[in-house]
C-alpha cells in the first residue's frame, strides 16, 4: 500500500487558495494538523503563515486544560473582525474542543465549519457543501480511523525532527482526563505504514523522528488478514530503530503502568533510540493516584524507574504533575516533593489542577482546593523542579554527549543548539557544523535549562 497523500514538505503557491493552520496543545496535534495540511493541499489550497493572507483559517484546539479554550475564544474574536474587513474568509474550528463545544463554537459568527479529531478526511467535502451562510459540522468518532494512508505534510521549521503518529484514542479513563470522551478509544496503525512514513522522513533529511500516542506502551496491532501476527510497541521501537542507526528515535508518551521490560531492553539494545522517556507521575500521594485512576501506586511506580535506571543507566526521566486535585492535603502535596526528590526528573510539565466538565472527577470530586493554594503548590513544585534540572545537568559536566543539530543559538549565529539522547538541549559554537549533523560535544557549563560546551574532534 503506498501513501495517497505524499508531499514531506508544504506546497506554498500564491495563485492557490490559501490556509492558515493554527495549533494548540500536545504534539498530537502538531502531528494532525500536519494531516489535514496533506488532505487539503489534494483539494488545491497552499499554505500561508497569515491569517491577513488566507481564505481558509483553522483552528486545531486543545482541551486538556480550562485556559487552552479560553484563549481559543479569545483568537475567535479575533478571526471576527478578520472576517468583517475580508469577505468570503472561512474559519473552520479543528479537535478536542470541537468534539467537545460542538454547539457553542457553531454559534459564535466567526466559525463556519467544525470538524472532530476523526473527521479530517472529509473537510474537502464539508468545506464543498458551505453555500448560503450554512455551517458544516462532522464529530462523529471512529473506531478504525487511524490516517495511515495520509503521509503528513510537515509545518515544522528544522526538516530535522518530526512527530508520527502510531495510534489514536485513550482507553484509561484518567478521572481528570477529557481525552478519551473527545479522541474515542484507542486504535493503533499498521506498523509497516509507521515504517513507511519515517523512511520517507529519513530520506528526506530527516534526522529524528518521535513516536506519538496517548499510551505509547499499549500500542497493539493485529493483521487483519491472520490475527495471530501481530506488533506490540516493542516490537515496533526496533522496526523504526533498523531503519538507519542515523535516525534517532524517540517515543511519547508512556503510562507507567504498561511500560514493560521488553521496551527497555529494545532501547538497550539500539543506540539510536534515545536514552529519554516521559514517564507521567501527577501526583507521589497514593490517595491522589487512587482517585485519579492511574491504577499504579506510588511503589508500583518507583519500582518502574528502578527498573528504567536497571537496564537503561545513562536514562533521563521527565513527568507531568498536577497541583492541587481534589481532595489534596498538605501531605499529598508534600509526597509529590518527595517523589520528585527522589527520581531526579531533568524536567517537568507541571500544572494546577484545571477541572474538565463531565469527567469523572467533575461528576465525582468537588474541586475544592483554593486558587491561591494551587498557586502556592504549582510554585513549590516549579521551584524544586528547577533545583533538579540544575543537579541533572550539573551531573553532565565533563562528559561528552552527542548533540543533533536543530539549529543556530537564539543568542548568536556562532552557535548552533541541538538535543542531546537524553532530550538536553546543548548549545557549542557552529565551526563548519549545519543543521541536521551530528556533533559530539565535551560539556563545559549549564544552566538548569541548557548545557554548553565545545566539540570534541
Amino acid at each position: 500500500m503506498t501513501n495517497k497523500y505524499y508531499s514531506v514538505k508544504p506546497v506554498l503557491d500564491t495563485k492557490l487558495r490559501q490556509v492558515f493552520i493554527e495549533t494548540y496543545g500536545c504534539q498530537m496535534n502538531v502531528n494532525d494538523s500536519e494531516v489535514v495540511l496533506a488532505i487539503l493541499q489534494q483539494s488545491g489550497y497552499s499554505l500561508c503563515n497569515s491569517i491577513k493572507e488566507a481564505d481558509l483559517i483553522l483552528i486545531n484546539t486543545c482541551s486538556i486544560r480550562d485556559n487552552a479554550e479560553t484563549r481559543i475564544w479569545g483568537r475567535l474574536d479575533i478571526f471576527r473582525l478578520e472576517k468583517l474587513r475580508r469577505k468570503g474568509i472561512i474559519v473552520g474550528i479543528l479537535g478536542c474542543m470541537a468534539e467537545r463545544l460542538k454547539d457553542e463554537l457553531l454559534k459564535h459568527p466567526a466559525v463556519d465549519i467544525v470538524a472532530g479529531p476523526d473527521s479530517y478526511r472529509e473537510l474537502p467535502s464539508l468545506l464543498n457543501d458551505l453555500t448560503g451562510g450554512s455551517k458544516q459540522i462532522n464529530t462523529m468518532l471512529s473506531h478504525e480511523e487511524t490516517y495511515a494512508d495520509i503521509s503528513p505534510v510537515r509545518m515544522d521549521k528544522n526538516g530535522v525532527s518530526s512527530f508520527i503518529s502510531i495510534m489514536r484514542g485513550c482507553n484509561n479513563m484518567c478521572s481528570y482526563c477529557v481525552v478519551p470522551y473527545v479522541r474515542g478509544a484507542e486504535r493503533s496503525r499498521d506498523p509497516n505504514s509507521i515504517v513507511r512514513e519515517a523512511q520517507d522522513l529519513f530520506e528526506s533529511g530527516y534526522r529524528e523522528v518521535t513516536l506519538l500516542g496517548q499510551n505509547v506502551d499499549s500500542f497493539h496491532w493485529a493483521d487483519p488478514d491472520n490475527p495471530t501476527n501481530t506488533v506490540n510497541f516493542a516490537q515496533l521501537l526496533e522496526m523504526v530503530a533498523l531503519i538507519d542507526p542515523k535516525l534517532r528515535v524517540r517515543f511519547s508518551t508512556s503510562h507507567p503502568k504498561d511500560m514493560g521490560h521488553a521496551v527497555l531492553y529494545t532501547m538497550a539494545m539500539y543506540q539510536n533510540i534515545c536514552n529519554h522517556i516521559h514517564l507521567p507521575v501527577q501526583s507521589g500521594s497514593d490517595a491522589m493516584l487512587e482517585k485519579m485512576n492511574r491504577k499504579y501506586t506510588r511503589a508500583e511506580y518507583l519500582d518502574r524507574v528502578a527498573m528504567i535506571h536497571k537496564i537503561l543507566p545513562e536514562c533521563s526521566i521527565s513527568t507531568d504533575i498536577i497541583a492541587g486535585f481534589s481532595g489534596e492535603t498538605a501531605a499529598d502535596h508534600e509526597d509529590t516533593l518527595s517523589i520528585m526528590r527522589e527520581v531526579g526528573y531533568y524536567t517537568a510539565f507541571m500544572f494546577q489542577y484545571s477541572e474538565r466538565p463531565n469527567t469523572k472527577a467533575a461528576r465525582h470530586y468537588p474541586d475544592d482546593i483554593a486558587p491561591e493554594v494551587k498557586n502556592e503548590r504549582l510554585n513549590e513544585i516549579i521551584k524544586l523542579q528547577n533545583e533538579l534540572s540544575l543537579a541533572s545537568n550539573i551531573a553532565d559536566l565533563g562528559k561528552v554527549v552527542e548533540v543533533l543539530v536543530e539549529g543556530y543559538s537564539k543568542r548568536s549565529k556562532e552557535e548552533l543548539v541541538g538535543r542531546t539522547s537524553q532530550n538536553k538541549v546543548c548549545i557549542f559554537p557552529a565551526g563548519e557544523h549545519k543543521v541536521g549533523d551530528y556533533v559530539m560535544v565535551k560539556v563545559e557549563t549549564c544552566s538548569s535549562a541548557t548545557l554548553k560546551g565545545t566539540e570534541v574532534k
